[in-house]
This record gives C-alpha cells, sequence and structure tokens, in this order.
C-alpha cells in the first residue's frame, strides 16, 4: 500500500500530460457575456427552416451523427434503419468507461483489474439489453472481454496523471441543448473534464479517450462537445484534448471563438441533410465509400464500399484511423 501522504512522482508520459493540460490562472482565455445568446440564435435562426419540414419530431442528433452525415448519407440512413445490437466492442468501450468512472471517486490505489471487475458486476445487474448481453458471455467471453478492458485501464493508469480532486474530474459527463422550441436536441458524452469556468474567464478542459491512430474527425468530435458546453454554461472550454491510450499521447487544440462559429456552421449543415433523409422520399442519399465502410451495416449491399475496400485492401500505404473506446455508440444517445 503506497503511503498517501508522499508527494505523487509522475513518471514521464504523466507528466507531459500534466503540462499539456494545466495553464495558471492568467494564461486562460475570457470570453465575451453575450457568446451563447448569440450562438443559440444563429443556431436557431439557421435550423429552423429545416427541422420545420420534418414530421417525426424531436430530431436528436449527436457527434456520431454529425461525423457519419458528413462521410457518407447511405450509410447513416443504414446505421438509423438498422436493430441495434450489442457485440464485444461496443460492451468493451462500455465497461472502460465505467472502470475509469469508478477509478475517478475510488479511494485508495486500486489494481485496474479491479476497477474492471467492480464495473463488470456492476454493470450486468443494470436493467437493459446492456446487462443481459454482459450476461449471456460465456466465461471465455467474460475472461476476453476483461483481459481487454484490464489492458486499456492499465495504459490509461500508467500515462494519465493521478486524478486529483482540486482539478473538479467528471467522467461521462452528459451535455445537450435543446433548441427550436424542443423539436431538435443536441446530445453528447464526454468521456472525461478538468477543472471548470471562473467568471467569464475559461477554465475546463474535455477530453476523448482513443485507441489506435489519430483521425480528423476526432477533433470535430470535441469542437462539437465545445459548443454544446457553451451553450449549457456561457462561458467555453479552455482546452480539447483527444487521448490516444496506446501512444500515451495527448493531441491537444484551444477553444477561440472562430473555432465555435465554425463548429456552428458543420454542425447546421449536418442537420440539414439530416433532413432531408429523414423522412423517406426526399432524395437518395449520396453514397461516399471511406474506410468506415467495414462498419456499414449495408455493406453486404453496396458494391461501391466493397469496390473500395478490395481496393483498399491491396493498397499498402492506406491507414485507418482510430475509434473512440466505445466505437463511438451510445444506446442512450442513439447512431
Amino acid at each position: 500500500m503506497p503511503d498517501l501522504n508522499e508527494p505523487v512522482r509522475l513518471n514521464p508520459a504523466q507528466q507531459q500530460v500534466t503540462d499539456l493540460l494545466g495553464a495558471k490562472a492568467q494564461d486562460r482565455p475570457t470570453f465575451r457575456d453575450d457568446l451563447r445568446d448569440h450562438l443559440r440564435h444563429e443556431l436557431e435562426a439557421a435550423l429552423k427552416p429545416y427541422v420545420a419540414e420534418v414530421t417525426d419530431l424531436p430530431l436528436f442528433v449527436s457527434k456520431h451523427d454529425l461525423t457519419v452525415l458528413h462521410g457518407c448519407e447511405a450509410r447513416w440512413v443504414a446505421e438509423a434503419e438498422a436493430e441495434f445490437e450489442w457485440s464485444i466492442p461496443l460492451v468493451r468501450g462500455s465497461v472502460t468507461h465505467k472502470a475509469i468512472e469508478m477509478l475517478v471517486t475510488w479511494r485508495g490505489d486500486p489494481h485496474p483489474l479491479d476497477l474492471v471487475e467492480h464495473a463488470l458486476a456492476r454493470m450486468e445487474h443494470e436493467d437493459g439489453s446492456r446487462a443481459d448481453f454482459i450476461s449471456s458471455l460465456s466465461e471465455r467471453e467474460r475472461a476476453e472481454l476483461s483481459g481487454e478492458v484490464n489492458n486499456l485501464v492499465a495504459l490509461f493508469m500508467e500515462t494519465f496523471p493521478p486524478l486529483k480532486r482540486r482539478w473538479r474530474p467528471v467522467a461521462e459527463s452528459r451535455v445537450r441543448a435543446e433548441l427550436c422550441d424542443d423539436t431538435l436536441t443536441l446530445q453528447g458524452k464526454v468521456d472525461l473534464s478538468l477543472g471548470s469556468p471562473d467568471g467569464n474567464r475559461a477554465g475546463k478542459v474535455l477530453i476523448d479517450l482513443k485507441t489506435g491512430r489519430p483521425h480528423p474527425s476526432h477533433i470535430d468530435d470535441l469542437r462539437f462537445y465545445a459548443l454544446l458546453e457553451t451553450l449549457r454554461v456561457g462561458i467555453p472550454p479552455r482546452l480539447l484534448a483527444n487521448y490516444y491510450l496506446e501512444a500515451g499521447d495527448p493531441r491537444t487544440e484551444a477553444v477561440t471563438e472562430d473555432l465555435l462559429w465554425s463548429t456552428l456552421a458543420r454542425l447546421v449543415d449536418a442537420v440539414r441533410l439530416m433532413t432531408e433523409l429523414v423522412d423517406p422520399g426526399p432524395r437518395t442519399p449520396v453514397k461516399t465509400p471511406n474506410p468506415t465502410c467495414r462498419w456499414c451495416p449495408a455493406l453486404n449491399h453496396c458494391q461501391e464500399g466493397a469496390r473500395y475496400l478490395n481496393a483498399d485492401d491491396d493498397d499498402d500505404t492506406t491507414e485507418l484511423g482510430s475509434v473512440s473506446i466505445d466505437d463511438g455508440y451510445d444506446p442512450d444517445l442513439g447512431w
């Protein structure tokens, strides 16, 4: 048992994260008090004409919707029509998030496997399809799942600095915005947040946990969360960080007002696409083959996607980007 009174000694990877994510009060940006009002006004003015054309309301928009709509409209339609089923990769992400969430409030110095086992046990006794899926796993499947999640949690604990209470860590923080007379809901769930604003001075850091390689869509996800946080609190977060567990590599971006306005424009364009596709009949969704075709539920019936992946398999220079540890899906939020 470590001496809890001794100062925690950080390894180089943990120190790097501390240096990148930390900031002195005088170095934190300030934002105008009416920024939230201006963002909301412009959003609703731009979105109302599109939402007015939809018969099945309210609409729900998540980061996954934005990424897929801007990637391949046909995949978004296929996912919206597909019946959701749990899988090992999806539940692996959920258990990993739950274990890290427990780490935030766990007293003492837990072993990663302790967190994993407690997270699995807790989730297995919840109501819903996820609990049923976990209960249905064989001993071998459960052991393999525990081992995979243990590896991810251990990677986090080895390379991320221990979470101090004064940092105000919050895991799995839900954020949402209701717009256009509650006919449109923007929603998300931030893997980890640190800090808080002080008046109109930004202080919060939003962190997404990733596996694999960086991909351009990852920072777009966090920008969407930054917009939601601004609509909720009135002050944007100070910093966005994608944290790549296997590399121990944080990739950060400072939040500016220009960033929020560009994110707003991307959101409006995605909602426009969604409203054109959500009611049957307006137009045929555009197919845009890309590396994510391999996860599309319509792949077996999509010649364009199959051709793309066959060509991709023959090209050794092509690399896939990484995904969130929950593969981007949250059944509470929807696709």
